[in-house]
Protein backbone atom coordinates (compact mmCIF):
# COMPACT_ATOMS: atom_id res chain seq x y z
CA UNK A 1 0.00 0.00 0.00
CA UNK A 2 1.15 3.74 -0.99
CA UNK A 3 2.01 5.60 1.84
CA UNK A 4 -0.66 8.52 0.82
CA UNK A 5 1.27 11.01 3.41
CA UNK A 6 4.12 11.21 0.31
CA UNK A 7 1.78 11.72 -2.40
CA UNK A 8 1.51 15.46 -3.25
CA UNK A 9 -2.69 17.06 -2.61
CA UNK A 10 -3.33 17.01 -6.29
CA UNK A 11 -2.15 12.93 -6.00
CA UNK A 12 -4.05 11.84 -3.52
CA UNK A 13 -7.08 14.06 -5.48
CA UNK A 14 -6.43 12.52 -8.54
CA UNK A 15 -6.19 8.69 -7.43
CA UNK A 16 -9.98 9.68 -5.50
CA UNK A 17 -11.23 11.13 -8.58
CA UNK A 18 -10.34 8.12 -10.70
CA UNK A 19 -12.04 6.04 -8.48
CA UNK A 20 -15.08 8.10 -8.22
CA UNK A 21 -15.44 8.60 -11.89
CA UNK A 22 -14.94 4.55 -12.60
CA UNK A 23 -17.92 4.29 -10.15
CA UNK A 24 -19.91 6.06 -11.98
CA UNK A 25 -19.22 3.85 -15.01
CA UNK A 26 -20.85 0.90 -13.01
CA UNK A 27 -23.71 2.88 -12.59
CA UNK A 28 -24.12 3.31 -16.06
CA UNK A 29 -23.06 -0.10 -17.25
CA UNK A 30 -26.43 -1.11 -14.87
CA UNK A 31 -24.75 -3.71 -13.32
CA UNK A 32 -24.00 -5.93 -16.92
CA UNK A 33 -20.34 -5.64 -15.92
CA UNK A 34 -18.44 -4.24 -12.72
CA UNK A 35 -15.46 -2.33 -12.96
CA UNK A 36 -14.77 -1.68 -9.21
CA UNK A 37 -14.85 -4.23 -5.99
CA UNK A 38 -14.61 -4.45 -2.50
CA UNK A 39 -10.86 -3.11 -2.59
CA UNK A 40 -11.23 -0.28 -4.41
CA UNK A 41 -13.89 1.14 -2.55
CA UNK A 42 -11.77 0.06 0.71
CA UNK A 43 -8.62 2.20 -1.15
CA UNK A 44 -11.53 4.69 -1.90
CA UNK A 45 -11.77 5.21 1.84
CA UNK A 46 -8.37 5.68 2.84
CA UNK A 47 -8.08 8.20 0.14
CA UNK A 48 -11.26 9.93 1.37
CA UNK A 49 -9.67 10.05 4.91
CA UNK A 50 -6.49 11.69 3.89
CA UNK A 51 -8.30 14.33 1.68
CA UNK A 52 -10.30 14.80 5.25
CA UNK A 53 -7.07 15.19 7.05
CA UNK A 54 -5.53 17.46 4.54
CA UNK A 55 -9.04 19.55 4.33
CA UNK A 56 -9.17 19.32 0.39
CA UNK A 57 -12.59 19.53 -1.16
CA UNK A 58 -13.84 17.05 -3.25
CA UNK A 59 -16.97 15.18 -4.98
CA UNK A 60 -18.34 12.62 -2.76
CA UNK A 61 -18.00 9.18 -4.84
CA UNK A 62 -21.53 7.55 -5.71
CA UNK A 63 -21.82 4.08 -5.33
CA UNK A 64 -24.12 1.37 -7.02
CA UNK A 65 -27.03 0.59 -4.86
CA UNK A 66 -25.57 -2.72 -4.23
CA UNK A 67 -23.13 -0.83 -2.65
CA UNK A 68 -24.26 0.94 0.36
Amino acid sequence: MTDLRILADESVLRLYDNIREQASADIRLSGRHRLLGEAARQHAERLREELDRRRVRYAPIVWGLDRV
